[in-house]
């Protein structure tokens, strides 16, 4: 979790965000989590009410600063989303919890963020289409199950075929990729993905997930992305949602290299590249 603090503390000491706003969100509201999950499980997860079974699957313990977190994560790219409607771009310094499922949370995830704020902006009429491009190396399949079935969002997830979560959900458009796949060959499968999702557009918003575990040193990935290669596929991603006018809200997701300051390090590049296009 270090992460995240040494990420803002680097941002905000950067001369080139010194102009940039920084915000503390507000957490989703209750009825919002609803909107993405189960009224059940969101009333359980807020009420400490988890079984023993259910925290071993999420990956941490019950606690309040837990619930205030989780909620506080997809308030924030809520908060970004909504920011994005207006300026274009926004970020969120956490967030793309994408495991998390309608009535379970699963890999360090407890609400599903980009669920939670898809939903509440569609009930509000702020947007019509949406769409969710999933880059962490894991398949999004909270986000698949909740949203893979609707009309309003279209959901993609480049991801390692054989790593986790066991049970997949199907997306819109999943593309399964080979242990160990390099720069090029994932920089082709991220081209023919983005050019298969502007086809079901037009969209009024996406939502980027920018993980930062398709690394080559990150010990959960099995892919072997150069930070170079991390770096085309945030410019890839961004440049073609700029260029068909899509405004993008960014989350983090995942990262698990051994040394805390590569994982920063691929996550400040996705920051400079959204500053670099806006």
């Amino acid at each position: 979790m270090s992460k995240y603090r040494l990420l803002r503390d680097r941002l905000v000491g950067s001369p080139i965000h010194r102009d940039d706003v920084f915000l503390e969100p507000p957490a989703a509201t209750i009825d919002q989590l609803k909107l993405a999950h189960d009224s059940e499980y969101v009333d359980r997860v807020v009420g400490g009410r988890l079984t023993e079974m259910e925290l071993k699957r999420i990956g941490f313990p019950w606690s309040e600063a837990m619930v205030e977190r989780s909620r506080r994560s997809s308030g924030a790219t809520l908060a970004g989303a909504r920011a994005a409607l207006t300026e274009g771009i926004a970020v969120n310094l956490a967030g793309g919890t994408h495991h998390a499922m309608r009535g379970a949370g699963e890999g360090y995830c407890v609400f599903n963020d980009a669920a939670v704020t898809l939903r509440t902006l569609l009930a509000e009429g702020a947007i019509r289409r949406a769409c969710v491009i999933d880059c962490d190396v894991h398949q999004g399949n909270g986000t698949a199950e909740i949203l893979g079935r609707d009309l309003e969002v279209f959901t993609f997830s480049i991801h390692c075929a054989k790593n986790f979560p066991i049970r997949k959900f199907p997306s819109h458009l999943d593309i399964d990729l080979l242990e160990g796949t390099e720069d090029q060959e994932y920089m082709d499968q991220l081209q023919q993905g983005i050019d298969t999702v502007l086809q079901h557009g037009p969209f009024d918003l996406a939502i980027y997930l920018a993980g930062a575990d398709p690394f080559a040193r990150d010990r959960l990935g099995k892919l072997r992305l150069t930070k170079d290669g991390l770096r085309a596929r945030d410019r890839l991603v961004l440049e073609s949602l700029k260029s068909n006018r899509i405004p993008v809200a960014i989350a983090m997701a995942g990262g698990y290299a051994p040394d805390v300051n590569d994982i920063v390090d691929i996550h400040e590049v996705t920051i400079a590249e959204c500053k670099r296009i806006a």
